[in-house]
């Protein structure tokens, strides 16, 4: 696997929407940076949050996931409490080609606040916007900025188209829109 530049994330993004909206450089000014970077595309977190909370009591199960486990939030600056989580999406809309996987990293600047962000690969002919996880791990509540940068996408291009690929599997994830919860 080779991981892919700027210039083949560019081509992609213009020739096939592979990311949208896309923005060509990176910006920097004044916010936590997003944009296209050297070998990956740093997405921006919209302003929809569900911040999870305690106050009803609730259990998180996957199998059975509980509206009243969080709040909804939308606004420009999400407060997390202390040792606290929370689910945004990106700002940004992805389409993954069959022969490449899509990994990500949380940015340097929210890790040295202790606030980890989370996101399972992005698979080959997935699309979708992305649910982003952040955990606040910290005991003191935790900023996350809506329409700056959150994260880093990583993409890495197989030896081959894979034979069956998520899109073909009817993922249950595929497509998905605003935050995404847990289904079965």
């Amino acid at each position: 696997m080779a991981i892919l530049s700027d210039r083949w994330i560019r081509e992609q993004a213009q020739a096939t929407g592979m990311i949208e909206p896309f923005v060509e450089a990176q910006r920097r000014d004044g916010c936590i940076s997003y944009g296209l970077s050297s070998y990956g595309y740093d997405a921006r977190v919209a302003d929809e949050f569900k911040i999870f909370t305690n106050v009803d009591s609730a259990v998180v199960d996957p199998k059975d996931f509980a509206a009243n486990s969080f709040v909804d939030r939308k606004t420009d600056v999400c407060v997390i409490p202390p040792n606290s989580f929370a689910l945004a999406r990106t700002v940004e809309y992805f389409r993954v080609p069959r022969d490449v996987l899509v990994i990500c990293l949380g940015k340097s600047t929210y890790a040295r606040c202790g606030i980890i962000v989370n996101v399972t690969p992005l698979e080959p002919g997935w699309e979708g916007h992305v649910t982003l996880e952040f955990s606040n791990t910290t005991p003191l509540p935790a900023k996350i900025y809506a329409n700056e940068g959150a994260c880093q996408f990583l993409f890495l291009k197989g030896n081959e188209p894979c034979e069956v690929s998520y899109a073909d599997r009817t993922g249950k994830y595929m497509g998905q829109r605003g935050v995404t919860l847990p289904r079965l």
